[in-house]
């Protein structure tokens, strides 16, 4: 009888144990971005409670991406400048969950017109020097032609940058994009580029993940996929509401500045198979990808 009980109890401790192992919390790191709007909504109406998993804001991308690199979250959502930063020290990440395509919501701001760029002898550009910020802005200047030597690089976060003043007597550049670019207009930038009309780049959001968990938290990870296919379905149904529920993430824009970021982003959770071709090279295979 004795040796049943002890049986019993080892039993009962292993499942125990297997169970807190398949159920531990899954932290997902993410930053302000018009794109990730589907995880703030899921966070807040509960939707990622319900299969345990947790989002943290950070204000920047590449904060985001140092909590990753450091191992103090599981998943990242981020665009394929940080998957390839991510990839390239050792990282065994993949990406899992298509989130959106930059329409004109990754842009470059300025006080000066194009013409007045080209000409300055001295221009001050304003980024994140280790995010897809550097790629939008070596776009910018292949296309209009401008001389590296004449830019001054200055690495700020997007929280940074809010507190950039428009001074007429510099030619600035800021590379940012939604909702912080609402902010930067206010104080007199206006957008000069985005990546709705710099055709030869293209920015993809996504969440990523170690394959070990995508392995192993299958299961789970498919049911985070249908919350983000049902919450970007309930955003688009009531725009009102779910402004309401996702404002404390997006910073100091009100309802009308909040329409037009969306119009800035193309979702592709439900991604074509010409748009599945297309980025495939940049690291982004269907066979792994969860739909």
């Amino acid at each position: 009888m004795k040796i049943f009980y002890s049986l019993t109890i080892l039993l009962l401790l292993l499942f125990t144990a297997c169970t807190q192992e398949q159920n531990s919390k899954i932290i997902i790191s993410t930053n302000p971005w018009i794109g990730y709007t589907p995880l703030y909504y899921a966070e807040k109406k509960g939707y990622l409670k319900d299969i345990n998993m947790q989002l943290i804001t950070n204000v920047s991308l590449a904060e985001s991406t140092a909590l990753y690199d450091v191992g103090k979250v599981d998943m990242i959502t981020a665009t394929q400048h940080e998957y390839y930063s991510l990839r390239e020290t050792e990282h065994n990440i993949v990406p899992i969950i298509l989130l959106d395509r930059s329409n004109g919501g990754d842009m470059i701001l300025s006080n000066k017109t194009i013409p007045e760029i080209q000409k300055a002898k001295k221009i001050y550009a304003y980024l994140e020097i280790d995010s897809i910020n550097a790629e939008v802005l070596e776009d910018f200047m292949h296309y209009y032609k401008l001389d590296k030597d004449k830019i001054e690089f200055i690495n700020k976060d997007q929280a940074q940058m809010l507190d950039l003043q428009n001074n007429p007597k510099h030619t600035l550049l800021i590379v940012s994009y939604s909702p912080y670019d609402i902010t930067l207009k206010k104080h007199g930038f206006h957008t000069v580029a985005s990546t709705k009309d710099m055709r030869s780049i293209i920015v993809i959001d996504a969440l990523f993940t170690d394959k070990k968990i995508l392995q192993t938290e299958k299961k789970r990870l498919r049911k985070l996929k249908k919350i983000i296919d049902r919450s970007i379905q309930e955003i688009q149904a009531d725009t009102k509401g779910s402004f309401i529920i996702v404002k404390a993430f997006l910073g100091d824009i009100g309802y009308n500045d909040y329409l037009e970021s969306l119009k800035l982003i193309k979702w592709i959770n439900n991604p074509s198979e010409k748009l599945l071709k297309r980025i495939k090279p940049m690291g982004f295979d269907k066979n792994i990808l969860i739909q």
